[in-house]
């Protein structure tokens, strides 16, 4: 029997494969730890093979932005001077293919295709953490929290975060009705179960701020897109206004306090300096890529013995750009950051210009989720992260994808597209 290209390999027909492999992925992405190398490699058959069905399709043409793999070769290239080569080379040639089948997955998926693998994915690694997940006591604010079957909270915590924000996006973004309505109605409570219970602050602000962004948006994409310029910059200098003045009334520190934390963030303040510290003994290109948390090093292992990680491994410095400091020196921090701020000003300006753009609405509540978590955790760092995938796959799609023109507007077309009038 044979298998259509279509059915494996075309945006918008290839659900039956498409829905199953993002599922499968984000199941690979939770608990890979866990399930070692069968979880990895499972992840790799996923996409990798489709290179088979059509080369041509499924990879595309990059050479016009090498921007999607400027932090990637940057980190393979710390290999030269890292303190551990061979954990630098292990590591980056990890993340690279992870970009790699991010981008594959630019090709074969539309973003509707996604949410909904994304809500059956979600569904599947809250399920396994609720039958299979534990309580654990964290020494530094004394508190017992649910942390399902990972080995911190924060992180059921962000799965429970994009459960919420695509269950939200599958219904009220691209209309799903019937079964796929029911599936994000149960998914959505089981999210929000899951994000109440694990008491990870971190997830739970920033998915209050995301959906809130979300319903604005929505407001938002009623106007024409003339008129949108000036409410989203109106709004924007407001929550400028508003949060400075939070910080200076003490609204951050009540905020915490429902949380029963203080305005050390239960030790990353400290953590941060630490980072800080450590990133100008080698400001420029770092210590090379994943080459500081190493066993033996005399400063992560006193920063596990104060922070009782008894397994010496898993530990970061809760801080994205901190992190990367460390890690690949200013060159990193530069090269991230604007590729961040380059993939939320294109789906901004796509989502405002454009007279109806989905892709870029959904994209780009996205990648604010992953910017307002990278002060705090380290989510687009590592391979083999749902948070890595997301952020190769918003630069993806920023770079690949067409752009949606209002009614009524010309536009420059080829001689054989009709103009619109």
């Amino acid at each position: 029997m044979r298998i259509a290209k279509s059915a494996l390999i075309q945006p918008g027909r290839n659900a039956m494969y498409a829905i199953p492999a993002v599922a499968l992925s984000l199941f690979c992405f939770a608990y890979s730890i866990r399930f070692g190398q069968a979880a990895i490699l499972l992840y790799y058959a996923l996409w990798l093979p489709l290179i088979a069905v059509d080369y041509r399709k499924v990879l595309g043409s990059y050479s016009r932005y090498l921007w999607l793999f400027a932090f990637a070769t940057l980190a393979f290239l710390s290999v030269f001077w890292s303190a551990v080569p061979s954990v630098s080379l292990r590591a980056s040639i990890q993340y690279l293919t992870q970009v790699i089948c991010a981008l594959i997955a630019v090709r074969v998926l539309d973003v509707r295709t996604l949410t909904l693998g994304m809500v059956a994915g979600v569904g599947i690694v809250l399920v396994y953490s609720v039958l299979f997940g534990y309580y654990e006591y964290d020494p530094l604010d004394g508190t017992f929290s649910f942390v399902g079957a990972f080995a911190s909270k924060n992180q059921l915590g962000f799965y429970a975060s994009l459960g919420l924000l695509v269950c939200f996006s599958a219904v009220f973004i691209f209309g799903e009705r019937r079964i796929w309505m029911m599936a994000a109605g149960v998914v959505g409570l089981l999210s929000a179960y899951c994000l109440a219970v694990c008491q990870s602050a971190t997830s739970v602000l920033t998915t209050v701020v995301v959906l809130g962004l979300v319903m604005g948006l929505r407001v938002v994409l009623e106007l024409a897109p003339g008129h949108r310029k000036l409410l989203i910059i109106g709004g924007g200098v407001a929550v400028i206004v508003l949060a400075v003045a939070g910080v200076y009334l003490g609204a951050v520190d009540a905020v915490l306090g429902i949380f029963g934390k203080d305005s050390t963030l239960t030790g990353r303040t400290y953590l941060w300096q630490q980072g800080i510290e450590a990133a100008g003994q080698n400001p420029i290109f770092g210590v090379g890529y994943q080459a500081y948390w190493v066993q033996g090093f005399s400063e992560p292992e006193r920063l596990w013995e104060e922070f009782f990680i008894g397994s010496r491994s898993g530990f970061h410095f809760h801080n994205t750009y901190i992190e990367t400091a460390v890690e690949l020196g200013l060159a990193g921090v530069l090269t991230l950051a604007l590729t961040l701020l380059r993939i939320l000003w294109g789906h901004l300006r796509r989502f405002i210009e454009d007279f109806r753009n989905d892709e870029s609405y959904l994209l780009f509540s996205i990648a604010v989720l992953l910017t307002i978590r990278s002060f705090v955790e380290i989510d687009i760092l590592t391979p083999y992260n749902v948070g890595t995938f997301l952020f190769y796959f918003t630069a993806g799609k920023l770079a690949t994808s067409s752009r949606v023109p209002a009614p009524g507007i010309w536009r420059r077309q080829r001689p054989s597209e009709p103009v619109l009038s």
